[in-house]
């Protein structure tokens, strides 16, 4: 039925988001996708490219299922159109390429495409090298389109998908950088922005991405990015430290929420507001602060054409899933920083006298809560996937 409905030639228009939401379910919870499944992915391609551009925010979360579950066939799949064969992983990069470069697209559904270059380097480790060309240059040019922009959200992503490339493979990404010659430009931005980081994602990207150079020697490092690794470190401590202060305070939450549920007065009636009170309640505000979020990334034409309600619920980190799950950031922060003070001690004890105090106290204060992490849970390794 699904495959009928997509491939038709939106003649099932009407049953789309249905057929999508159920493709999503059917990739995401079989250990296997079957082959007939895997029929669905040109599908998709074609259903985007033709006739349902403007489902891709549904479209994007059974893709990157797709990617995530079976990476060799995606990796060697084709299908055929009118114009050849085309592999599956070209189509991606097509559907990301079309949607970002696109005038008419939102900055949400920008976003969303960008994601599958993540769901790409994150699941095909060591097997992508040459397509991180045009990574660099779609995410670079969008980054460069938001440098000013007051709500950072696009740069956010972009970032994810720079720590990513970091993640996959420093040194050719340091090299894609260095010859654009943005690699200053970008990470001092970066680091900006990691004040304005709500998103797990986007704090365990910057982690994993900034710590992923100090795998390399500092000998073969750019010297732009060498004049950087006092800064560098000290946003890899204190993006990881605030990660670790809003695991723990989630934890004491929901405690705290376990007992206001036994409390008394939780079936209280709303019995309305006084004659001297605001007339205003949660739902008003969260729609006040929708608009106001719409107005300043310029979507509010979106939403008022009802394409959208809050930009910012499609940028949720829920529905993103990877291998980097699996990846402790206080374990691979730890495991990187040592190494690095163990190959080039001399170097590194520069580094440090170059560090904040401050930064060094939070450190060893990171250091000694990994070493009592893995002590607590046996042998683990963070290594890179």
């Amino acid at each position: 039925l699904i495959l009928q409905i997509l491939g038709n030639d939106g003649e099932y228009l009407e049953y789309v988001e249905f057929a999508l939401d159920a493709l999503t379910f059917l990739t995401y919870f079989p250990p296997q996708i079957s082959p007939q499944l895997w029929d669905a992915f040109p599908l998709l391609y074609n259903a985007f490219d033709k006739w349902a551009f403007d489902y891709l925010m549904l479209m994007t979360p059974p893709l990157n299922n797709f990617i995530a579950k079976d990476p060799n066939h995606f990796l060697n799949a084709t299908a055929n159109f009118p114009d050849g064969p085309k592999k599956y992983i070209d189509l991606i990069f097509s559907i990301v390429s079309k949607t970002v470069e696109e005038e008419h697209s939102s900055e949400s559904e920008a976003r969303k495409a960008l994601t599958l270059y993540m769901s790409v380097l994150h699941n095909c480790v060591g097997r992508v090298d040459e397509y991180l060309p045009t990574i660099n240059k779609v995410t670079l040019n969008k980054l460069g389109q938001q440098v000013n922009n007051d709500v950072p959200l696009t740069r956010l992503i972009a970032f994810q998908v720079l720590g990513s490339a970091l993640y996959y493979n420093p040194q050719l990404e340091l090299a894609e950088l260095e010859s654009r010659g943005v690699t200053h430009q970008v990470f001092s931005q970066w680091m900006k922005d990691t004040k304005n980081m709500d998103k797990w994602l986007s704090k365990k990207m910057t982690v994993l991405g900034f710590s992923s150079i100090l795998r390399l020697p500092a000998s073969s490092l750019p010297q732009s990015v060498v004049s950087m690794i006092p800064d560098i470190i000290s946003t890899v401590v204190n993006v990881t430290a605030k990660m670790k202060e809003e695991a723990e305070k989630g934890h004491d939450d929901e405690d705290d929420n376990a007992i206001e549920e036994d409390g008394d007065g939780g079936d209280e009636e709303f019995e309305g507001f006084d004659e001297n009170e605001d007339v205003t309640n949660a739902a008003n505000e969260a729609y006040v602060d929708a608009l106001n979020k719409l107005s300043a990334s310029g979507d509010v034409a979106q939403f008022l054409m009802g394409n959208m309600w809050d930009d910012d619920l499609e940028d949720d980190d829920d529905d993103y899933y990877s291998p980097i799950d699996r990846v402790d950031e206080l374990l691979y922060m730890k495991e990187i920083l040592s190494a690095a003070f163990q190959r080039e001690p001399e170097i590194y004890q520069q580094v440090q006298a170059a560090l904040p105090a401050e930064t060094v106290t939070t450190c060893q204060q990171l250091f000694a809560a990994a070493d009592a992490q893995v002590a607590s849970a046996g042998p683990a390794s963070p290594a890179h996937l």
